[in-house]
């Protein structure tokens, strides 16, 4: 059951409208890493989450949290497109500076949305369900879960500095100030996992399983100009879970068949079959 509280999670207030920047915005509310994706894949990882009850509890409450970050955002763009009008447009033209701020304005905030938030990127890429990750596996969640608020922060944080409205910058900084919690959070239950059932996903596929191709699991490939990839910590040393030592293969030699793959059916009409000239 959900309830909806009319306050909202932290204050949300502009000190001038900006539709400009109301179009960036929507870039954190309805894009690839924007709370909307968030919010879908925590509530839909919380939904579908079989066994120990502490972690469905957590993703419920942070997919929740997430809901309310939507509508900050959501009242955030109106108040920056407070008084935006279309003729707004037509007149930007003869003054310079404001054609620099209603030039860039999202036609549909004045034409769909009605001055609101809408479900689209900053482009107006309409937001898609494919963007969220929900498998079930809990370790493979948790890290796409830190993925996601490592982007989402990181495009706050650039917002923030495209910014001088210090009211505007005060909501982006709680958001901020949450965003990094999250990513604290997400890295405590990756550690708590890894700890449990080891580093590797899924723990239920162990190395052993792999038979003969267990040596592939620890070689580093040189495939590109160079051997500086060889200084990195995945090419030296041991595997993370102390199962194998890591080997670095300068020239490495491909181990495979050349395939060639057979000819069709000439009912697909692939223009492939071998013809034979006439003499």
């Amino acid at each position: 059951m959900f309830r909806h509280q009319k306050e909202l999670q932290f204050e949300v207030k502009v000190e001038r409208p900006d539709p400009l920047f109301a179009r960036q915005v929507q870039e954190v509310l309805g894009g690839q890493f924007g709370e909307m994706t968030v919010m879908m894949q925590y509530l839909f990882q919380g939904f579908n989450c079989r066994g120990d009850e502490k972690y469905k509890d957590m993703l419920m409450d942070i997919g929740t949290e997430e809901i309310g970050h939507v509508e900050m955002l959501c009242a955030l763009i109106s108040q920056l497109l407070d008084g935006a009008k279309p003729e707004d447009q037509e007149q930007a033209a003869k003054d310079p500076v404001t054609a620099a701020i209603m030039g860039g304005i999202n036609p549909q905030h004045l034409l769909v949305s009605g001055l609101g938030g809408l479900p689209t990127s900053s482009t107006g890429v309409p937001w898609n369900g494919s963007y969220i990750v929900a498998s079930g596996n809990l370790l493979a969640d948790m890290r796409s879960n830190l993925h996601a608020e490592s982007q989402g922060r990181m495009q706050v944080a650039r917002l923030y500095h495209m910014t001088q409205d210090e009211s505007v910058r005060a909501t982006l900084r709680k958001m901020l100030a949450r965003d990094r919690y999250h990513q604290y959070q997400w890295m405590a239950a990756i550690q708590e996992l890894e700890e449990k059932n080891g580093v590797v996903v899924p723990a239920s596929f162990p190395p052993e399983a792999e038979q003969e191709s267990q040596p592939e699991a620890y070689e580093f490939w040189n495939l590109s100009e160079g051997e500086e990839s060889s200084k990195g910590l995945w090419a030296t040393g041991s595997a993370p879970d102390g199962t194998g030592n890591y080997v670095y293969i300068s020239n490495p030699v491909a181990k495979g068949q050349i395939y060639s793959a057979k000819i069709p059916a000439t009912e697909l009409h692939h223009d492939l079959d071998h013809k034979t000239s006439d003499k």
